[in-house]
């Protein structure tokens, strides 16, 4: 499903966006955006029957039709895990619209060949070139198997005894780091390079992908130390202006999404930390964690809706026209349901989130600041 399990109707995220886009969501013509909003944004059962309505749907939008088409072949080799084209970026992609296991059948040729490739320990490959190595190999580094695994569990696969190897290992990458509980980057399995940034330092993107694979999953097949790890990702973002992690910044191009967001960002990192709420809400939160949570989802809402509390993309990769969010200066239906549920997830740090001067926080080492939308 899309977002928490709604018990009470949360009201408090309203006063972050200038207009309610409820009402326009639920009239417009994306039946994805429909989808996320009525799941995410309203709470609504999987099986009430707007929900069902707009995702039959949405598994018949052209566009939609046009993603599951041009699903890649695991087989040939892969561009870049950070690219929106890689395969379990375009899995998730298809996951945020409302596509689910079993749904179609390329998705699922997809998850078959990624099964069928890992390393004799049991770590995810892609095919793909890597540091000092010419020629596409099958081979494997952090972010490979984080996303592979995670878009399998998503994808009902979990069950599976090489997705239950995987995550035993993705738990045992869970170590104690400069700043804390998190992940590193470990050497490529064939090259034995590895990526940037210092070596008892976590990567945001493997912590955050660790965190987003294990929120997943039933709390008592979690880690024990899940809490921590989300610790370590608001203590990346409270440190900001005495660290900057290598390649990994704090300035705009974190708070303003790009779209379809596949990698690190502001909405990334609240995404996984819906996972984890006893670390950033209820009596048992560190206050520090509380602001810092409270500040991310401020700049979230400051830096992506404009004055009718709508989302006009103002970053979009190539490829993606077909649907709003790949279109610049038109307000985007589904970019804006996939930020106000997520607002909505955080509802409970939406009064102290509403406090916050975005304007005036710190800014990132080597950022002049946090970009604000223009409200008109």
């Amino acid at each position: 499903s899309y977002g928490p399990v709604v018990t009470a109707r949360p009201v408090r995220w309203r006063q972050l966006v200038p207009t309610d886009p409820v009402p326009w969501l639920l009239a417009c013509d994306e039946p994805f955006a429909r989808w996320v909003t009525l799941r995410g944004v309203l709470g609504r059962r999987a099986d009430d029957r707007d929900v069902r309505e707009a995702r039959a749907a949405t598994l018949r939008h052209p566009a939609v039709r046009g993603l599951l088409d041009d699903l890649p072949d695991w087989e040939q080799p892969v561009r870049s895990h950070g690219a929106p084209t890689y395969g379990p970026n375009l899995l998730h992609l298809l996951a945020d619209l409302g596509v689910g296991p079993g749904d179609d059948p390329s998705v699922e040729r997809l998850l078959d060949q990624m099964l069928e490739h890992c390393t004799p320990d049991g770590r995810f490959q892609s095919y793909a070139t890597f540091i000092r190595l010419r020629e596409p190999a099958w081979g494997s580094v952090a972010c490979d198997h984080d996303a592979i695994t995670e878009a399998l569990v998503r994808f009902g696969r979990a069950d599976d005894p090489r997705v239950r190897r995987a995550l035993e290992l993705l738990a045992g990458d869970v170590v104690m780091t400069a700043s804390g509980l998190g992940c590193r980057c470990w050497p490529h399995t064939v090259t034995r390079g590895r990526g940037p940034g210092r070596v008892a330092d976590p990567c945001p993107q493997v912590t955050i992908e660790a965190l987003r694979t294990f929120g997943r999953l039933p709390l008592l097949e979690r880690p024990v130390g899940l809490p921590q790890v989300a610790q370590t990702a608001l203590s990346t973002w409270r440190t900001r202006a005495e660290h900057k992690p290598y390649m990994f910044g704090h300035g705009s191009h974190f708070t303003t999404v790009k779209w379809p967001n596949v990698w690190y960002s502001v909405l990334w990192v609240l995404q996984a930390l819906a996972a984890v709420p006893a670390v950033w809400s209820g009596p048992a939160a560190d206050p520090a964690d509380r602001r810092a949570a409270a500040e991310l989802v401020a700049c979230l809402a400051a830096a992506n809706l404009d004055g009718q509390g709508r989302v006009v993309p103002r970053s979009v990769y190539r490829g993606f026209e077909a649907f709003s969010f790949g279109q610049k200066r038109e307000p985007s239906p589904v970019a804006t349901a996939w930020v106000c549920a997520t607002l909505v997830t955080f509802d409970d740090v939406a009064d102290d989130a509403a406090a916050v001067d975005v304007a005036a926080l710190e800014p990132a080492k080597g950022s002049a600041g946090v970009r604000v939308a223009v409200r008109a």
